[in-house]
């Protein structure tokens, strides 16, 4: 059966009093989904984070946009307010889209805000988009899995490094496969003090991706040893994402085809 780009984002109809939790991918609008895209163009109000880069929003002509920030260290809305608001404008009758970067269930709290919805008996649906880690590496002529390189790969926060409760870094490096880190460029040192303390060699390559896809995207590649350095070095700053691992060395080999 041959489909059309209109016939395949028709349905299901966005219908007043539903909210529809979607994820805007990296940054570039190249990078939404179809149905995104099309939900982008119906909502009625479009509640963002800083995440959402302003050539997504430029295609919202018709919604009412509210900012409601979450960017590390950066001014935001409580997360309670933000999923209070989504079931007012719901309530009112208003067609709610959340806009996310990158896919709302992945460090999105994308999961969050569907439990209260549910619990409210308000309906929603989920639009996935495309994970920023995904994107980044491909974007930076990484491959995120590699055979005879890595058999998995591990995708982490890195905003708590260190504090109690966190992750065990130290076992996520007796894995030796590859790991992507959101949210860690100022906790670089933690982690990479923590996974060397793991068993990782000092010389694991790493490299800095930052603002992925966008206008200021930017990278820098070096290893566990002497990543923090180099961050501050360069003046890396949030948003960020952090590869650690063999797959690393694959962007040098890669990117000489690269137009």
């Amino acid at each position: 059966m041959n489909e059309t780009i209109e016939t395949i984002v028709a349905a299901p109809v966005f219908e007043p009093g539903h909210v529809w939790l979607a994820g805007a991918g990296p940054g570039h609008p190249r990078y939404l989904t179809l149905e995104v895209a099309d939900a982008i163009g119906k909502a009625d109000v479009i509640v963002h984070d800083a995440l959402v880069s302003d050539g997504v929003l430029s295609l919202a002509t018709t919604a009412e946009l509210v900012f409601v920030g979450k960017r590390g260290g950066k001014p935001s809305v409580a997360q309670d307010d933000i999923t209070g608001l989504l079931i007012e404008l719901a309530r009112k009758g208003r067609r709610v889209l959340r806009l996310k970067g990158g896919d709302p269930f992945v460090f999105g709290r994308g999961g969050e805000e569907a439990e209260a919805l549910a619990r409210e008996n308000i309906p929603f649906r989920i639009l996935p988009g495309m994970t920023s880690a995904l994107a980044a590496l491909a974007s930076a002529n990484i491959p995120a899995t590699m055979r005879g390189m890595s058999r998995a790969i591990t995708l982490a926060t890195g905003h708590a490094a260190g504090s109690p409760g966190d992750l065990d870094w130290k076992a996520l490096a007796k894995t030796g496969e590859p790991i992507v880190v959101y949210m860690g460029v100022s906790t670089i040192g933690t982690i990479a003090r923590l996974l060397i303390e793991g068993g990782l060699s000092p010389e694991t390559p790493v490299a800095v991706l930052m603002a992925a896809t966008t206008p200021d995207e930017r990278s820098l590649t070096a290893t566990l040893a002497t990543v923090e350095a180099e961050v501050a070095r360069q003046k890396f700053a949030a948003p960020a994402l952090i590869v650690i691992g063999r797959i690393v060395s694959m962007q040098a080999v890669l990117s000489g085809g690269k137009p």
